[in-house]
């Protein structure tokens, strides 16, 4: 099931800390591997791990502004794509630290990156998102999100494994040949 008493209780607690003055801001969160986020290993789950993502970007969100945005002009924020790394296993009651902030944006998407940090200082997994926002039309351009949010911002240059990244996904068949499908 969904952490949805999880991300409330951290977008609640993101209300108190500062607000973001830029989008490319980093949200710091703690967080504990509870026995309902392990697998049959005893260790986070990798699903698990990228539900605790969303409560990071939530919480993110919230003090960029983006969730107040997203209420008044009636958008939605969906995942257009993503590349996870799970690098070092977190176990039950296991205490560690979050990072989520966006990295730079285009003229579709946002460009965001996670990261789950041990206490001994190793990074356990990292992931990037492509990050979209949506209105009844269709994707709403990260310039005009911006604007509503009140920001002048320009991107931040695009690193090259991220331009690398979306270079490759655009090679990547959509939708999957059915034939791929069945072999």
């Amino acid at each position: 099931m969904f952490p949805f008493a999880r991300v409330l209780w951290h977008v609640i607690k993101a209300t108190r800390q500062p607000t973001f003055s830029t989008l490319t801001e980093t949200h710091v969160s703690r967080h504990m591997c509870w026995p309902h986020d392990l697998d049959f290993w005893l260790e986070l789950n990798n699903g698990r791990a990228l539900s605790l993502y969303d409560i990071g970007r939530s919480a993110m969100a919230q003090r960029a502004g983006l969730i107040a945005v997203l209420r008044r002009e009636r958008w939605g924020l969906t995942m257009a794509g993503s590349s996870t790394r799970f690098r070092r296993r977190i176990h039950g009651f296991e205490r560690f630290e979050m990072r989520s902030r966006a990295v730079c944006w285009d003229d579709r998407f946002i460009y965001l990156e996670q990261s789950m940090w041990k206490s001994n200082g190793e990074c356990a997994s990292h992931v990037l998102y492509r990050a979209a926002v949506t209105d009844s039309n269709g994707i709403v351009p990260p310039q005009r999100l911006l604007n509503a949010m009140g920001q002048q911002a320009v991107s931040p240059e695009m690193p090259s494994w991220i331009v690398e990244w979306c270079r490759t996904e655009a090679l990547r068949p959509w939708p999957p040949m059915p034939d791929a499908l069945t072999d």
